[in-house]
């Protein structure tokens, strides 16, 4: 019946209205926003008239009950057939209560508690008048220079893909029409934007076809297998077509392959940008372009609006194509309950009471520690209470820990370190001493040693900040500016015990920091309750449990480097490797620093050696591996137990491990559990050189650790 409705209101609707229906604008545009029109610099480009703006199918970046509701009646005043406008904004990780940044999340391991932080970023977004979140973003990255890399969860497919699985279960749920305190997600950036070159935002990428289906795809494809609503197309090539003129990609691929029926809309301004793509002449050609290609809605430029009326009319494009793109919009605006209600969850009363409430601040607090890594620890940590401690830093009490993409967050709300720690060290033995981030003075600096010079202990809280990473965030150079490296090193000289809490928004070359601390704890940008969530690990109170979801560069030199990587004809390791013409660096190893599957805690772990039931797997026999860890430290802790395979020889070249499985545990001093996996033969399958999906009879490696490195290996046969 509904469908039915949406068909009769199409057919009412005017070649240019349903054009309008295609356009996105941000909220500056509409009567009713708090900066409603006010439309200055680029916007004033876009050339759009009022009669575009009240014919337009969606909003871009409104946020909060009231101002929705304005514009929301105010745009139903206006469009002649009563259309409600969809609002749509970029909830990633937190709507006013801030989550850890996606790759810390990643980091947890937690697919549960993921899944909660999106639930309630939904509820909060929802009851604000949003209705559509531009995340998961479930790019594969190997790049830690890439600014973005903070916005996904990690290098590798099988784990990305598990998460935005788990986001896109939070942020829907089960009936987005009946359940007003979900959003639709949208999944993105479609495809492989985080393989762009050098690391580099909107650069390009260039792939093979194989390469894109073993790795890049996996992790869309589980979103939308879970039912997520949208797709954003990204702003890179794919086999030199930009993918939002990409018919292979969207049409054939996303479209009839993957059968996707729901709303494709491109990242802000990307279909004009098909021009200095060089992909297209002019406006009219790049929308020509992007609706060939399946792209129903336009964010932020205006090609549509202004040229498909002419391209129906003389017949470059057929009316159908562009009534089957509005059509998918007025069906995700039936589908989110907006014809029978227009303002749909917006509630300016339950706003009050909903957002940044003591339950969802708890749940942020909770991922903060199960998201931190601790990357060394050589006795220091966790702190003693009775200790006077010297926490020094650009983050000591620096709010600036909600990372990018927090645009509704506030900083003011943030409980920083330094706060935090006062709690739970006072009468003096807290002593505290900030710095800027890229500059600190030599005053500065004295007061850090003075400070240090007091303490038993130091503390240091090192980072970027916000804006060193995120969109447009990129770095050549990812290590800690190098006044903070300065700090470090004087700070060392005084050969007093010496921990860093790291915040920061993608893997760093941790030199000059590695070879001083004695502990290092990742906290990533760890959101609203992240100084609680520190200071709890620092002083004991909870055991660090994060593992790393991205690989640590031993030198940006090595970049890109991830454990599920190819071999060579020439490995290092080979048994009858020459010295020096293998496959190697002749200044740094080939390895990271610290690989994937990696995280220490305040409690130590023993590996049995793994049993096997069988060592023959065939398609109807799985595999069951058993392998039993032991706490064999004095306090409680999680671990999470790792399995990896590696088929020894292919149709084409396999990685040398890759992620199947894993299992968190948590273990009391002395307890031991058994744990078993079962591998079945679906696992095995990969693309062949005709792009075939399937295993191949041989020989295999399984294993199993605490991390992608140390693994004890296990030999067994498909048959």
């Amino acid at each position: 019946m509904a469908k039915q409705h949406m068909q009769e209101l199409l057919q009412q609707m005017t070649l240019e209205e349903k054009a309008a229906q295609l356009l996105q604008l941000a909220t500056p545009f509409y009567e009713g926003a708090e900066s409603g029109g006010e439309i200055t610099g680029p916007m004033e480009s876009l050339g759009v008239t009022p009669q575009m703006v009240s014919d337009s199918g969606s909003v871009l970046g409104l946020a909060g009950a009231e101002e929705v509701i304005r514009v929301q009646e105010a745009h139903m005043a206006k469009n002649r057939l009563g259309i409600p406008l969809l609002t749509m904004a970029d909830i990633v990780h937190g709507f006013k209560t801030i989550f850890p940044v996606p790759l810390a999340i990643g980091c947890s391991w937690d697919l549960a508690l993921a899944e909660r932080s999106a639930e309630i970023a939904a509820r909060e977004a929802a009851v604000s008048g949003v209705h559509v979140t531009f995340a998961p973003m479930a790019d594969l990255v190997r790049d830690p220079r890439w600014g973005r890399v903070m916005e996904s969860t990690g290098e590798d497919p099988y784990l990305n893909s598990e998460f935005a699985r788990a986001f896109v279960r939070g942020f829907q749920g089960k009936d987005l029409a009946e359940d007003r305190t979900r959003v639709a997600a949208c999944v993105k950036h479609f495809a492989a934007y985080g393989l762009a070159e050098g690391g580099r935002d909107y650069n390009t990428v260039d792939l093979s076809e194989r390469q894109l289906r073993e790795f890049y795809l996996k992790g869309y494809k589980a979103a939308l297998d879970e039912g997520c609503e949208m797709v954003m197309t990204a702003f890179n090539t794919v086999d030199g077509i930009p993918a939002s003129a990409n018919q292979k990609l969207m049409r054939d691929l996303l479209r009839k392959e993957w059968g996707f029926d729901g709303v494709l809309i491109s990242d802000w301004g990307a279909v004009k940008e098909l021009i200095p793509h060089g992909v297209a002449e002019d406006e009219r050609e790049a929308a020509l372009k992007a609706i060939l290609a399946g792209v129903d809605i336009e964010m932020m430029t205006s090609t549509y609006v202004h040229h498909l009326p002419e391209l129906v009319k003389t017949g470059l494009v057929e009316e159908s194509m562009i009534d089957e793109a509005v059509l998918r919009i007025l069906q995700l605006k039936e589908k989110l309950g907006l014809f029978e209600n227009p303002i749909r969850g917006a509630d300016p009363a339950a706003e009050q009471e909903i957002i940044f409430c003591e339950e969802h601040r708890e749940a942020a607090r909770e991922l903060a520690v199960k998201s931190a890594v601790l990357l060394k620890n050589n006795g220091v940590l966790p702190l003693n209470p009775g200790q006077t401690v010297a926490l020094i830093g650009p983050f000591a009490e620096n709010s600036d820990i909600l990372g990018p993409w927090s645009w509704t967050g506030s900083r003011q709300d943030a409980v920083r370190l330094d706060q935090a720690m006062q709690r739970r060290w006072s009468d003096g033995r807290l002593i505290v001493e900030g710095c800027g981030v890229e500059s600190i003075t030599e005053e500065q600096m004295l007061s850090a040693e003075q400070a240090a010079a007091r303490a038993d202990v130091i503390v240091l809280a090192l980072g970027e900040d916000s804006e060193m990473s995120g969109e447009a965030g990129c770095r050549a150079d990812i290590r800690l500016p190098a006044a903070q490296l300065e700090l470090v090193s004087r700070l060392g000289r005084l050969g007093k015990p010496m921990a860093a809490v790291l915040f920061n928004g993608r893997p760093l070359d941790l030199h000059g920091i590695f070879e001083e601390a004695d502990a290092i704890l990742e906290a990533w940008f760890p959101g609203s309750e992240g100084g609680e969530a520190l200071a709890s690990i620092l002083a004991g109170e909870r055991n660090p449990s994060g593992r790393l979801a991205m690989s640590f560069p031993y030198s940006v030199g090595q970049v890109p480097v991830y454990y599920n990587h190819f071999n060579t004809g020439r490995p290092k390791d080979a048994p009858d490797a020459q010295v020096r013409y293998v496959s190697q660096y002749l200044d740094v190893p080939n390895e990271p620093l610290l690989p994937f599957g990696y995280g220490l805690s305040y409690t130590t772990f023993s590996y049995s050696t793994p049993v096997l039931e069988q060592d023959i797997m065939t398609g109807d026999e799985p595999l069951r591996l058993s392998v039993t860890v032991t706490n064999t430290g004095a306090n409680a802790g999680e671990e999470t137990v790792q399995l990896y395979v590696r088929d020894l020889s292919g149709d084409v070249v396999r990685p040398v491990k890759e992620l199947k499985d894993y299992a968190k545990i948590t273990l009391q001093p002395g307890e031991s559990r058994e744990v078993t996996f079962t591998l079945n033969e679906p696992q095995l399958r990969y693309y062949h050189a005709d792009l075939s999906h399937r295993s191949d009879p041989g020989r295999f490696v399984v294993s199993v650790g605490p991390n992608s490195r140390d693994t004890a290996d296990l030999p067994f046969q498909l048959s």
